[in-house]
């Protein structure tokens, strides 16, 4: 167990930066560590949106190197307008171009600096990769493994923005750069590695490694639930894109008008950064009705706590067939509390199989207004019957543990370097 290497880290997003993108590579990195491996991570610069600095506890004696990230969306006004639409419609493939270009020497000289035995790098931002790309060419010798934590060019975030054919050719072009060059792939569900393996040779250099959750995160939380006379459901996380609150607010609607939910016995928490779109939905659908408590972004630990006061958490992953291949990090978590899981997801995509092979919920189709209710109003009386009682798959959710993960990364680097360890 543990051999001493250096694996480098490429991730642009990365603590004390918030949310859930930076939980992948900041776990990757906490268990490569305990695991004898010797992690460096290379990162943008301080960020000026989220920011959990208790994230960073984790990461204790682990090199992390700051570069500047050139944020022309954070010009002062009037000209921040300008820097905005700079980054939607001439950098490609994103806002990050920037930092990639103005990093390259920087990150070249880290490399020689940190000598690294693997190099490791994530999106998004993809310009992520385009980095590693860079240094790939500069050190060939160097195995690279390329992490997608969300699809490239089949990605339906990128697809709604309705970007050129030009752009998206140039695009495609970039991917296709990327996934030959590295000597490794990595994705977070069998359906994005497929959709590689459609356009790519990528048998013998692809893995499947899911998000996952961390149960020390957990440690010293009060597991025993909120213990109120109302049914609480609580989500957690962003809403942007297809992923919209309207099918489960009109779900919600829908099943107290028909008496399948008493209004006075039901709360709903939304934890997180939801903008004034959403919050407008809720007024419009539930007008009197004082059920929906909006919390706003919160440190990590804090947000897992609303989900162990809660009797039933929300997912919601999105409509279309896109989102068959979209997990949402947050689904790892909610599957280790204990708690009901009411899905609102393809129920032929991969979150649907979690909570399946889980036994943690239930899943209807997002937009499936009337299975939406009809959901509600059955854990309702489930949850007045004395609660609702779960009984999850141990091993099935064990197997999503961080260090699992992570002992799987270590085994591709390891396999890349010639070596049989075990861990």
């Amino acid at each position: 167990m543990g051999n001493g290497r250096k694996v480098m880290l490429i991730a642009y997003q990365f603590p004390p930066m918030g949310g859930a993108g930076v939980q992948r590579s900041a776990k990757f990195a906490k268990y490569l560590k305990t695991l004898g491996w010797d992690p460096v991570v290379v990162a943008s610069e301080g960020p000026k949106g989220l920011v959990d600095d208790s994230l960073l506890e984790d990461l204790a004696g682990i090199p992390i190197e700051r570069t500047p990230n050139w944020n022309i969306g954070e010009w002062p006004k009037p000209f921040n307008l300008l820097g905005k639409f700079i980054q939607r419609k001439l950098l490609v493939p994103d806002a990050e171009w920037i930092w990639y270009r103005m990093n390259r020497k920087k990150v070249l000289a880290l490399v020689g600096k940190h000598r690294p035995d693997v190099l490791y790098t994530t999106s998004y931002p993809y310009s992520g990769h385009l980095m590693g790309l860079w240094v790939k060419k500069e050190f060939p010798q160097l195995p690279w493994v390329v992490d997608f934590r969300d699809e490239w060019t089949k990605n339906p975030y990128v697809l709604d923005f309705g970007y050129s054919p030009g752009r998206m050719a140039k695009e495609r072009d970039m991917e296709r750069q990327v996934v030959e060059a590295c000597d490794h792939l990595v994705t977070n569900s069998r359906l994005m590695l497929d959709g590689f393996m459609e356009e790519h040779a990528l048998e013998g250099k692809s893995t499947v490694i899911p998000n996952g959750y961390d149960p020390a995160d957990f440690e010293g939380l009060d597991r025993k639930g909120s213990g109120r006379e109302k049914m609480t459901i609580a989500y957690t996380g962003a809403m942007y894109g297809r992923r919209k609150p309207d099918s489960f607010l009109q779900g919600l609607k829908k099943a107290m008008e028909e008496g399948l939910v008493d209004p006075s016995r039901v709360e709903v928490d939304f934890v997180g950064h939801f903008n004034k779109e959403h919050r407008q939905k809720v007024a419009e659908l539930l007008p009197g009705l004082d059920i929906v408590r909006f919390h706003g972004y919160m440190p990590h630990r804090q947000s897992i706590q609303f989900l162990l006061d809660a009797d039933l958490l929300l997912l919601i992953v999105g409509s279309g067939a896109e989102a068959k291949n979209f997990y949402t990090g947050k689904i790892f978590e909610y599957i280790y509390t204990d708690r009901t899981i009411l899905a609102l997801a393809p129920p032929d995509g991969v979150a649907a199989e979690v909570i399946r092979e889980t036994k943690t919920g239930v899943v209807v189709e997002d937009g499936d207004v009337e299975a939406v209710k009809e959901a509600l109003g059955a854990l309702y009386a489930r949850w007045l019957e004395g609660g609702l009682v779960l009984d999850p798959l141990r091993e099935a959710v064990e197997r999503y543990s961080r260090r699992n993960q992570t002992m799987e990364l270590a085994g591709v680097f390891e396999r890349l370097l010639g070596g049989a360890n075990e861990y």
